[in-house]
């Protein structure tokens, strides 16, 4: 498997190149930044490019802003965008998009090799992967009946009979 890495921060990047090294995975091409990750893809054309959400210059959405480029002109190309904080609209922005070939993961995942080269083998099967964190949250605000059921739960608990 050909994979271009692209975050700013030199050290998570190099991290991350040489767990994928490590684990047999060809890593055809580093980036600072979303130009030269652009750059990288149209000439390398890897199977999967590792994308920081946020890059440079504003460190807002630049990465999440090439991952969409690179499926709508590459499309067999999968896309693996990284973020430090759970950020579900940016996921769902892609996903929406383009439901295939891409994945989301919090940084803290990718540092278990198993994890990211799992997470790059099923984006190259077709596949969409989503950090379970971003899953598990509840979708939308609060509504007034769920602290409800959660007392109702409470009340029904005491008052069962202890053994």
């Amino acid at each position: 498997m050909r994979v271009v890495v692209a975050d700013d921060v030199m050290l998570t990047r190099e991290g991350i190149v040489r767990l994928l090294k490590d684990s047999g995975i060809d890593v055809v091409a580093e980036a600072e930044d979303a130009n030269s990750l652009l750059r990288h893809v149209q000439l390398t054309q890897p199977d999967a490019a590792i994308v920081d959400i946020r890059m440079p210059p504003t460190h807002t959405d630049e990465g999440l802003v090439a991952a969409q480029q690179i499926r709508a002109e590459h499309s067999e190309v999968g896309v693996l965008l990284l973020s430090q904080y759970v950020e579900p609209s940016y996921a769902m922005r892609l996903l929406q998009e383009h439901p295939e070939r891409v994945g989301y993961l919090l940084k803290e995942r990718v540092f278990d090799v198993a994890i990211l080269v799992d997470a790059l083998r099923r984006l190259a099967d077709g596949e969409s992967v989503i950090d379970p964190t971003i899953v598990s949250r509840p979708r939308g605000p609060p509504t007034p009946r769920r602290p409800a059921r959660r007392a109702h739960r409470a009340r029904a608990r005491s008052s069962r009979p202890r053994r």
